[in-house]
């Protein structure tokens, strides 16, 4: 026992020589079992992802036209529960046989700009968050000319593109909102290179956590129109089910045929009428099939907003066993 104390002394005069002071010491030493401390093991399961909180002028929403939670029935919202039930059936499936590969991942389109496919998107995103066993999270993935947030009354933030150049993490640009069931990401910072980004391994592998990491969560990607830029064609090929908005009266018959041709890899597309005038109070107005045009192909500007009083969404008509007809 003695030794080991001379030996010890031994070593602290030899230190004390050194000039090593010897709470110094102490501290170096500890920083190591500090750090070892809080490194969480390998096999620990991921935390939730957490996000900032925005609120949502409801009473501006429902007065330029949305759906918002506790409003009264309407016919709108009656035509929202139609168009999303088969989208969501598609989604979960009711066996392992049903459910459609990223059938959660659910993609918003048109032809041409001006349609309201963004009016669309941000409404069933609204109806499905109504929803008792389902989440909705909103994507702006019209990288081009992003209008989910302003739509929304809120701020450019970054989003998509961000998440995509490895410049944020999913907790820095996701966004709750006071809808309790609905969540928003943003499209980004504009980039020159969105088209490939979007085409990339870290899109293939963000979407496939994102179809995977909540199972109950249906997530809605608002795109760019298929004929005016590729961004929406090289997302479709990763989505589940694509929706394609057609203005009635103002789509053309060919311009419908064509966006048709660009997604015919798609599993699942289906088609929305909207703007379509009923001839009596409650009539649904369905109706589907490629003669929209009329002759008439007036352009919209990009971005325009349908309506309100003359948006009416039709009945979603599709190719797949939970859809109504298919879409020749």
């Amino acid at each position: 026992m003695s030794s080991l104390i001379e030996q010890a002394a031994e070593r602290l005069a030899n230190i004390r020589k050194a000039g090593i002071d010897l709470a110094q010491l102490d501290e170096l030493v500890a920083e190591p079992a500090v750090a070892v401390a809080t490194t969480p093991p390998s096999t620990a399961v991921p935390s939730p992802i957490l996000s900032k909180l925005v609120e949502l002028d409801l009473l501006a929403l429902a007065a330029a036209g949305y759906l918002v939670p506790s409003a009264p029935r309407s016919h709108m919202a009656d035509q929202y529960r139609v168009i999303k039930r088969p989208l969501i059936a598609n989604a979960v499936g009711t066996s392992a046989a049903e459910r459609v590969t990223h059938g959660n991942l659910i993609m918003m389109t048109s032809a041409m700009p001006g349609e309201g496919k963004s009016f669309t998107a941000i409404n069933l995103a609204m109806s499905i968050a109504a929803e008792l066993d389902h989440t909705v999270m909103l994507v702006d993935a019209d990288v081009a000319r992003p209008s989910i947030l302003k739509k929304l009354g809120l701020a450019e933030a970054p989003g998509l593109l961000d998440l995509l150049e490895g410049k944020a993490e999913m907790s820095d640009v996701l966004m709750r909102t006071n809808i309790d069931k609905l969540t928003l990401l943003p499209s980004g910072r504009p980039h020159p290179k969105s088209t490939e980004l979007l085409a990339s391994d870290a899109m293939r592998l963000l979407l496939s956590d994102m179809a995977s990491r909540y199972p109950d969560r249906i997530i809605i990607f608002d795109s760019p129109p298929l004929l005016l830029t590729t961004e929406s064609r090289v997302l479709a090929t990763q989505m589940g089910q694509v929706v394609l908005v057609v203005n009635a009266g103002k789509t053309l018959q060919a311009d419908v045929r064509h966006a048709l041709s660009t997604i015919e890899q798609c599993p699942i597309r289906m088609m929305v009428l909207n703007k379509a005038r009923t001839e009596s109070q409650g009539a649904y107005g369905y109706g589907y099939g490629y003669g929209y045009g009329y002759g008439y192909g007036e352009a919209y500007g990009y971005g325009d907003q349908p309506s309100p009083e003359a948006t009416s969404a039709g009945e979603s008509v599709g190719e797949g066993p939970s859809n109504a007809a298919k879409a020749r």
